[in-house]
Protein backbone atom coordinates (compact mmCIF):
# COMPACT_ATOMS: atom_id res chain seq x y z
CA UNK A 1 0.00 0.00 0.00
CA UNK A 2 1.42 3.38 -1.00
CA UNK A 3 0.09 6.90 -0.56
CA UNK A 4 1.40 9.76 -2.69
CA UNK A 5 0.30 13.01 -4.26
CA UNK A 6 -0.06 12.96 -8.06
CA UNK A 7 -0.71 16.27 -9.80
CA UNK A 8 -1.98 17.79 -6.52
CA UNK A 9 -4.37 14.86 -5.97
CA UNK A 10 -3.97 12.45 -3.06
CA UNK A 11 -3.72 8.84 -4.26
CA UNK A 12 -3.65 5.63 -2.22
CA UNK A 13 -3.36 2.22 -3.85
CA UNK A 14 -2.02 -1.30 -3.63
CA UNK A 15 0.88 -1.94 -5.99
CA UNK A 16 3.38 -4.71 -6.54
CA UNK A 17 6.95 -4.02 -5.36
CA UNK A 18 8.29 -4.49 -8.90
CA UNK A 19 5.96 -1.90 -10.48
CA UNK A 20 7.77 1.09 -11.90
CA UNK A 21 6.38 4.56 -11.33
CA UNK A 22 5.78 5.04 -15.06
CA UNK A 23 3.64 1.89 -15.26
CA UNK A 24 1.80 2.87 -12.06
CA UNK A 25 0.88 6.23 -13.59
CA UNK A 26 0.08 5.03 -17.11
CA UNK A 27 -1.80 1.80 -16.32
CA UNK A 28 -3.31 2.71 -12.96
CA UNK A 29 -4.12 6.40 -13.37
CA UNK A 30 -4.31 6.68 -17.19
CA UNK A 31 -1.69 9.48 -17.17
CA UNK A 32 -0.26 8.51 -20.54
CA UNK A 33 1.60 11.77 -21.11
CA UNK A 34 4.55 10.09 -19.40
CA UNK A 35 6.09 8.18 -22.31
CA UNK A 36 8.18 5.01 -22.17
CA UNK A 37 11.13 4.71 -24.55
CA UNK A 38 14.28 2.80 -23.61
CA UNK A 39 13.02 1.74 -20.13
CA UNK A 40 16.66 1.89 -19.00
CA UNK A 41 16.76 5.49 -17.79
CA UNK A 42 18.73 6.63 -20.85
CA UNK A 43 16.39 8.37 -23.32
CA UNK A 44 14.56 10.67 -20.87
CA UNK A 45 11.12 10.26 -22.46
CA UNK A 46 9.68 9.16 -19.08
CA UNK A 47 10.98 12.21 -17.16
CA UNK A 48 8.62 13.70 -14.58
CA UNK A 49 8.92 15.70 -11.35
CA UNK A 50 9.44 13.82 -8.11
CA UNK A 51 9.28 16.24 -5.19
CA UNK A 52 9.69 19.02 -7.81
CA UNK A 53 12.92 17.51 -9.19
CA UNK A 54 13.21 15.79 -12.62
CA UNK A 55 13.39 12.01 -12.33
CA UNK A 56 13.32 8.95 -14.59
CA UNK A 57 10.04 7.18 -13.86
CA UNK A 58 10.95 4.04 -15.84
CA UNK A 59 13.68 3.09 -13.36
CA UNK A 60 11.95 4.39 -10.22
CA UNK A 61 9.85 1.92 -8.26
CA UNK A 62 6.42 3.19 -7.26
CA UNK A 63 6.86 1.88 -3.70
CA UNK A 64 9.97 4.04 -3.35
CA UNK A 65 7.75 7.09 -3.91
CA UNK A 66 5.50 6.44 -0.91
CA UNK A 67 4.80 9.88 0.56
CA UNK A 68 6.31 11.73 -2.40
CA UNK A 69 4.90 14.49 -4.58
CA UNK A 70 4.68 13.45 -8.25
CA UNK A 71 3.98 15.85 -11.12
CA UNK A 72 3.53 14.57 -14.67
CA UNK A 73 3.28 16.61 -17.85
CA UNK A 74 -0.52 16.65 -17.38
CA UNK A 75 -0.03 18.41 -14.05
CA UNK A 76 1.86 21.27 -15.75
CA UNK A 77 -0.95 22.42 -18.04
CA UNK A 78 -1.30 25.70 -16.13
CA UNK A 79 2.33 26.04 -15.08
CA UNK A 80 3.74 29.44 -16.13
CA UNK A 81 7.17 28.19 -17.24
CA UNK A 82 5.74 25.23 -19.14
CA UNK A 83 3.29 27.48 -20.98
CA UNK A 84 6.17 29.68 -22.13
CA UNK A 85 8.21 26.64 -23.15
CA UNK A 86 5.35 25.11 -25.15
CA UNK A 87 4.97 28.35 -27.11
CA UNK A 88 8.72 28.58 -27.69
CA UNK A 89 8.94 24.93 -28.79
CA UNK A 90 6.22 25.64 -31.35
CA UNK A 91 7.82 28.85 -32.64
CA UNK A 92 11.34 27.42 -32.85
CA UNK A 93 10.29 24.10 -34.47
CA UNK A 94 11.61 22.20 -31.46
CA UNK A 95 9.43 19.14 -31.97
CA UNK A 96 8.50 16.77 -34.76
CA UNK A 97 6.96 13.42 -33.79
CA UNK A 98 6.53 14.69 -30.21
CA UNK A 99 7.30 11.44 -28.42
CA UNK A 100 10.23 12.88 -26.47
CA UNK A 101 8.53 16.26 -25.92
CA UNK A 102 6.95 15.67 -22.46
CA UNK A 103 10.33 14.69 -21.01
CA UNK A 104 12.04 17.50 -22.91
CA UNK A 105 9.64 20.09 -21.50
CA UNK A 106 10.11 18.90 -17.92
CA UNK A 107 13.91 18.93 -18.18
CA UNK A 108 13.85 22.30 -19.93
CA UNK A 109 11.60 23.72 -17.22
CA UNK A 110 14.20 22.77 -14.62
CA UNK A 111 16.89 24.66 -16.57
CA UNK A 112 14.69 27.72 -17.01
CA UNK A 113 14.13 27.85 -13.26
CA UNK A 114 17.75 27.50 -12.14
CA UNK A 115 20.18 28.68 -14.84
CA UNK A 116 21.23 32.32 -14.33
CA UNK A 117 21.94 32.93 -18.04
CA UNK A 118 20.99 31.38 -21.36
CA UNK A 119 24.40 29.85 -21.94
CA UNK A 120 24.18 27.35 -24.79
CA UNK A 121 26.79 24.96 -23.44
CA UNK A 122 25.06 24.81 -20.03
CA UNK A 123 21.74 24.12 -21.73
CA UNK A 124 23.24 21.36 -23.88
CA UNK A 125 24.74 19.70 -20.80
CA UNK A 126 21.44 20.07 -18.90
CA UNK A 127 19.41 18.58 -21.78
CA UNK A 128 21.90 15.81 -22.59
CA UNK A 129 19.81 13.27 -20.69
CA UNK A 130 16.89 13.70 -23.11
CA UNK A 131 17.33 12.09 -26.52
CA UNK A 132 15.48 13.05 -29.71
CA UNK A 133 15.65 11.16 -33.01
CA UNK A 134 13.92 13.83 -35.08
CA UNK A 135 14.96 17.43 -34.55
CA UNK A 136 18.75 17.58 -34.35
CA UNK A 137 18.32 19.56 -31.08
CA UNK A 138 18.94 22.99 -32.66
CA UNK A 139 15.36 24.14 -32.24
CA UNK A 140 15.14 22.67 -28.75
CA UNK A 141 18.24 24.51 -27.50
CA UNK A 142 17.06 27.72 -29.16
CA UNK A 143 13.62 27.46 -27.51
CA UNK A 144 15.12 27.00 -24.04
CA UNK A 145 17.50 29.92 -24.56
CA UNK A 146 14.66 32.18 -25.70
CA UNK A 147 12.58 31.47 -22.59
CA UNK A 148 15.52 31.94 -20.19
CA UNK A 149 16.49 35.23 -21.85
CA UNK A 150 12.89 36.52 -21.76
CA UNK A 151 12.41 35.68 -18.09
CA UNK A 152 15.71 37.16 -16.98
CA UNK A 153 14.94 40.30 -19.01
CA UNK A 154 11.64 40.61 -17.10
CA UNK A 155 13.53 40.43 -13.83
CA UNK A 156 12.60 36.85 -12.93
CA UNK A 157 15.59 35.64 -10.92
CA UNK A 158 16.86 32.04 -11.06
CA UNK A 159 15.96 29.70 -8.21
CA UNK A 160 19.02 28.09 -6.69
CA UNK A 161 18.58 24.32 -6.87
CA UNK A 162 15.10 24.69 -8.47
CA UNK A 163 13.44 22.64 -5.73
CA UNK A 164 16.41 20.54 -4.59
CA UNK A 165 16.59 20.54 -0.79
CA UNK A 166 19.07 17.73 -0.15
CA UNK A 167 21.84 15.73 -1.75
CA UNK A 168 21.29 12.20 -3.01
CA UNK A 169 19.14 10.48 -5.62
CA UNK A 170 15.82 12.11 -6.44
CA UNK A 171 13.12 10.87 -4.07
CA UNK A 172 15.61 9.20 -1.74
CA UNK A 173 14.30 8.67 1.76
CA UNK A 174 10.72 7.88 0.80
CA UNK A 175 11.40 4.15 0.53
CA UNK A 176 12.16 4.05 4.27
CA UNK A 177 8.43 4.24 4.90
CA UNK A 178 8.23 0.60 3.86
CA UNK A 179 9.75 -0.43 7.19
CA UNK A 180 7.52 -1.75 9.96
CA UNK A 181 7.39 1.62 11.72
CA UNK A 182 6.52 3.38 8.47
CA UNK A 183 3.77 0.86 7.75
CA UNK A 184 2.15 1.84 11.00
CA UNK A 185 2.32 5.48 9.92
CA UNK A 186 0.79 4.56 6.59
CA UNK A 187 -2.00 2.70 8.37
CA UNK A 188 -2.71 5.82 10.40
CA UNK A 189 -2.99 7.84 7.19
CA UNK A 190 -5.19 5.23 5.51
CA UNK A 191 -7.68 4.15 8.18
CA UNK A 192 -9.59 1.52 6.22
CA UNK A 193 -9.29 -0.75 3.20
CA UNK A 194 -12.07 1.15 1.45
CA UNK A 195 -10.16 4.43 1.85
CA UNK A 196 -7.13 2.68 0.33
CA UNK A 197 -8.66 2.34 -3.14
CA UNK A 198 -7.79 4.82 -5.82
CA UNK A 199 -10.37 7.53 -6.58
CA UNK A 200 -12.56 6.72 -9.58
CA UNK A 201 -12.70 9.88 -11.69
CA UNK A 202 -15.31 10.90 -14.23
CA UNK A 203 -14.17 10.78 -17.84
CA UNK A 204 -15.36 11.40 -21.40
CA UNK A 205 -15.85 8.04 -23.20
CA UNK A 206 -14.26 7.64 -26.62
CA UNK A 207 -17.04 5.30 -27.78
CA UNK A 208 -20.68 5.20 -26.66
CA UNK A 209 -23.64 3.08 -27.75
CA UNK A 210 -27.09 2.24 -26.43
CA UNK A 211 -28.88 -1.04 -25.73
CA UNK A 212 -32.24 -2.03 -24.27
CA UNK A 213 -34.17 -5.13 -23.31
CA UNK A 214 -37.36 -6.11 -21.50
CA UNK A 215 -37.84 -8.39 -18.49
CA UNK A 216 -41.21 -9.67 -17.27
CA UNK A 217 -40.87 -8.22 -13.77
CA UNK A 218 -42.04 -4.90 -12.26
CA UNK A 219 -39.57 -1.97 -12.11
CA UNK A 220 -39.41 -1.93 -8.29
CA UNK A 221 -38.21 -5.54 -8.21
CA UNK A 222 -35.63 -4.92 -10.94
CA UNK A 223 -34.33 -1.76 -9.26
CA UNK A 224 -33.99 -3.55 -5.91
CA UNK A 225 -32.13 -6.37 -7.63
CA UNK A 226 -29.70 -3.88 -9.24
CA UNK A 227 -28.82 -2.77 -5.71
CA UNK A 228 -27.50 -6.28 -4.95
CA UNK A 229 -24.08 -6.01 -6.60
CA UNK A 230 -22.97 -9.63 -6.05
CA UNK A 231 -26.22 -10.87 -7.60
CA UNK A 232 -25.82 -8.58 -10.63
CA UNK A 233 -22.19 -9.65 -11.09
CA UNK A 234 -23.31 -13.30 -11.07
CA UNK A 235 -25.46 -12.56 -14.13
CA UNK A 236 -22.59 -11.11 -16.17
CA UNK A 237 -20.20 -13.63 -17.80
CA UNK A 238 -16.60 -13.09 -16.74
CA UNK A 239 -17.39 -10.75 -13.84
CA UNK A 240 -16.27 -11.40 -10.28
CA UNK A 241 -16.00 -9.41 -7.06
CA UNK A 242 -13.02 -9.17 -4.73
CA UNK A 243 -13.96 -8.60 -1.13
CA UNK A 244 -17.28 -7.33 0.14
CA UNK A 245 -19.07 -4.61 -1.80
CA UNK A 246 -19.31 -1.36 0.16
CA UNK A 247 -22.00 1.30 -0.29
CA UNK A 248 -21.24 3.30 -3.40
CA UNK A 249 -18.14 1.37 -4.49
CA UNK A 250 -17.04 -2.14 -5.36
CA UNK A 251 -13.76 -3.84 -6.28
CA UNK A 252 -13.72 -6.64 -8.82
CA UNK A 253 -12.51 -8.00 -12.12
CA UNK A 254 -13.72 -9.17 -15.51
CA UNK A 255 -11.90 -11.85 -17.50
CA UNK A 256 -11.76 -11.74 -21.30
CA UNK A 257 -10.32 -14.27 -23.75
CA UNK A 258 -9.53 -13.24 -27.33
CA UNK A 259 -7.81 -16.18 -28.98
CA UNK A 260 -4.32 -16.44 -27.45
CA UNK A 261 -4.87 -13.28 -25.40
CA UNK A 262 -6.26 -13.77 -21.90
CA UNK A 263 -6.88 -10.57 -19.99
CA UNK A 264 -8.16 -9.96 -16.49
CA UNK A 265 -9.12 -6.35 -15.90
CA UNK A 266 -8.89 -5.67 -12.18
CA UNK A 267 -10.20 -2.43 -10.79
CA UNK A 268 -13.03 -0.71 -9.02
CA UNK A 269 -16.37 0.91 -9.79
CA UNK A 270 -18.37 3.76 -8.32
CA UNK A 271 -22.10 3.11 -8.09
CA UNK A 272 -24.80 5.80 -8.13
CA UNK A 273 -28.54 5.08 -7.80
CA UNK A 274 -31.62 7.34 -7.91
CA UNK A 275 -34.82 5.61 -6.70
CA UNK A 276 -36.94 8.65 -7.65
CA UNK A 277 -36.17 8.24 -11.36
CA UNK A 278 -35.44 4.48 -11.33
CA UNK A 279 -32.04 5.20 -12.86
CA UNK A 280 -28.41 4.64 -12.03
CA UNK A 281 -24.84 5.06 -13.12
CA UNK A 282 -21.75 2.89 -12.78
CA UNK A 283 -18.28 4.33 -13.46
CA UNK A 284 -15.34 1.95 -13.40
CA UNK A 285 -11.68 1.68 -14.21
CA UNK A 286 -9.37 -1.31 -14.48
CA UNK A 287 -6.16 -2.61 -15.98
CA UNK A 288 -4.66 -5.89 -17.09
CA UNK A 289 -0.98 -6.30 -16.28
CA UNK A 290 -0.39 -9.15 -18.72
CA UNK A 291 -1.55 -7.37 -21.88
CA UNK A 292 -0.62 -3.91 -20.55
CA UNK A 293 -4.13 -2.73 -21.34
CA UNK A 294 -6.29 -0.37 -19.33
CA UNK A 295 -9.90 0.68 -19.62
CA UNK A 296 -12.43 3.12 -18.26
CA UNK A 297 -16.14 2.46 -18.58
CA UNK A 298 -19.47 4.01 -17.77
CA UNK A 299 -22.97 2.50 -17.76
CA UNK A 300 -26.08 4.64 -17.36
CA UNK A 301 -29.41 2.84 -17.04
CA UNK A 302 -33.07 3.77 -16.67
CA UNK A 303 -36.05 1.52 -15.88
CA UNK A 304 -39.44 2.15 -17.48
CA UNK A 305 -42.68 0.38 -16.54
CA UNK A 306 -44.56 -1.27 -19.42
CA UNK A 307 -47.56 -3.60 -19.72
CA UNK A 308 -49.39 -1.92 -16.82
CA UNK A 309 -46.33 -2.16 -14.60
CA UNK A 310 -45.92 -5.92 -14.84
CA UNK A 311 -42.78 -5.67 -17.01
CA UNK A 312 -39.76 -3.38 -17.24
CA UNK A 313 -37.89 -1.91 -20.18
CA UNK A 314 -34.23 -1.43 -19.27
CA UNK A 315 -32.52 1.21 -21.40
CA UNK A 316 -28.84 1.88 -20.92
CA UNK A 317 -25.88 3.53 -22.59
CA UNK A 318 -22.37 2.12 -22.47
CA UNK A 319 -19.31 4.31 -22.87
CA UNK A 320 -15.70 3.21 -22.71
CA UNK A 321 -12.09 4.10 -23.46
CA UNK A 322 -9.48 1.38 -24.00
CA UNK A 323 -5.69 1.58 -24.09
CA UNK A 324 -3.04 -1.04 -24.80
CA UNK A 325 -2.85 -4.27 -26.77
CA UNK A 326 -6.56 -5.03 -26.64
CA UNK A 327 -7.45 -1.65 -28.13
CA UNK A 328 -6.72 -3.04 -31.61
CA UNK A 329 -9.72 -5.37 -31.23
CA UNK A 330 -12.06 -2.60 -30.06
CA UNK A 331 -13.60 -1.50 -33.35
CA UNK A 332 -16.81 0.37 -32.40
CA UNK A 333 -19.10 -1.63 -34.73
CA UNK A 334 -17.66 -4.96 -33.59
CA UNK A 335 -17.83 -3.99 -29.91
CA UNK A 336 -21.43 -2.86 -30.39
CA UNK A 337 -22.36 -6.23 -31.93
CA UNK A 338 -20.63 -8.14 -29.13
CA UNK A 339 -22.32 -5.91 -26.54
CA UNK A 340 -25.67 -6.76 -28.13
CA UNK A 341 -24.95 -10.45 -27.63
CA UNK A 342 -23.75 -9.85 -24.06
CA UNK A 343 -26.90 -7.85 -23.37
CA UNK A 344 -29.03 -10.80 -24.47
CA UNK A 345 -27.08 -13.13 -22.17
CA UNK A 346 -27.33 -10.71 -19.26
CA UNK A 347 -31.07 -10.19 -19.85
CA UNK A 348 -31.68 -13.96 -19.83
CA UNK A 349 -29.62 -14.44 -16.65
CA UNK A 350 -31.34 -11.47 -15.01
CA UNK A 351 -34.78 -12.86 -15.80
CA UNK A 352 -33.80 -16.24 -14.36
CA UNK A 353 -32.37 -14.65 -11.21
CA UNK A 354 -35.50 -12.53 -10.64
CA UNK A 355 -37.58 -15.67 -11.10
CA UNK A 356 -35.49 -17.58 -8.57
CA UNK A 357 -33.84 -19.82 -11.15
CA UNK A 358 -30.07 -20.27 -11.76
CA UNK A 359 -28.53 -18.31 -14.67
CA UNK A 360 -29.09 -20.05 -18.01
CA UNK A 361 -31.49 -22.39 -16.25
CA UNK A 362 -28.91 -24.99 -15.24
CA UNK A 363 -25.38 -23.60 -15.10
CA UNK A 364 -23.55 -20.69 -13.55
CA UNK A 365 -22.24 -17.90 -15.76
CA UNK A 366 -18.95 -18.46 -17.54
CA UNK A 367 -15.92 -17.62 -15.41
CA UNK A 368 -14.42 -15.70 -18.31
CA UNK A 369 -15.81 -13.80 -21.25
CA UNK A 370 -14.90 -15.70 -24.42
CA UNK A 371 -14.49 -13.02 -27.05
CA UNK A 372 -13.81 -15.53 -29.85
CA UNK A 373 -17.07 -17.39 -29.18
CA UNK A 374 -18.96 -14.10 -29.10
CA UNK A 375 -17.22 -12.95 -32.27
CA UNK A 376 -18.19 -16.19 -33.99
CA UNK A 377 -21.83 -15.67 -33.03
CA UNK A 378 -21.70 -12.08 -34.26
CA UNK A 379 -20.20 -13.12 -37.61
CA UNK A 380 -22.82 -15.83 -38.03
CA UNK A 381 -25.58 -13.32 -37.35
CA UNK A 382 -24.08 -10.92 -39.89
CA UNK A 383 -23.83 -13.71 -42.47
CA UNK A 384 -27.49 -14.62 -41.95
CA UNK A 385 -28.55 -10.99 -42.39
CA UNK A 386 -26.47 -10.73 -45.55
CA UNK A 387 -28.01 -13.89 -47.03
CA UNK A 388 -31.51 -12.65 -46.20
CA UNK A 389 -30.80 -9.34 -47.98
CA UNK A 390 -29.41 -11.16 -51.03
CA UNK A 391 -32.48 -13.40 -51.09
CA UNK A 392 -34.84 -10.43 -50.98
CA UNK A 393 -33.03 -8.71 -53.84
CA UNK A 394 -32.80 -11.83 -56.00
CA UNK A 395 -34.24 -11.19 -59.52
CA UNK A 396 -35.82 -14.65 -59.63
CA UNK A 397 -37.63 -13.89 -56.38
CA UNK A 398 -38.90 -10.58 -57.76
CA UNK A 399 -40.29 -12.35 -60.85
Amino acid sequence: MIALTVNARDISADTEPRTHLADFLRDGLNLTGTHLGCEHGVCGACTLLLDDVPARSCITYAVACDGARVTTIEGLDDDEVTIELRAAFSREHALQCGYCTPGMLISARDLVLRLPTADESDIRVGMSGNLCRCTGYVGIIRAVRVVIKARRARGVAPIVGAGRTSLGPVGSGHGARSSSGAMAAASAEVPSARDATMPIPDFTPETTFEQQFVVAHPPASVFDFFGDIPAVAACLPGASLSGVAAPGQVDGAIEVKLGPIAAKFQGAARIERDPATMSGRIVGTGNDRRSRSSTQGEIRYRLTAIEQGTATRITFSIGYSLRGTLAQFARPRLVSDIAERLTADFARNLDHALSGRPPDGTAAPATSLNGIALLGDVLRQRARRLLRNIWRRSPSRNE
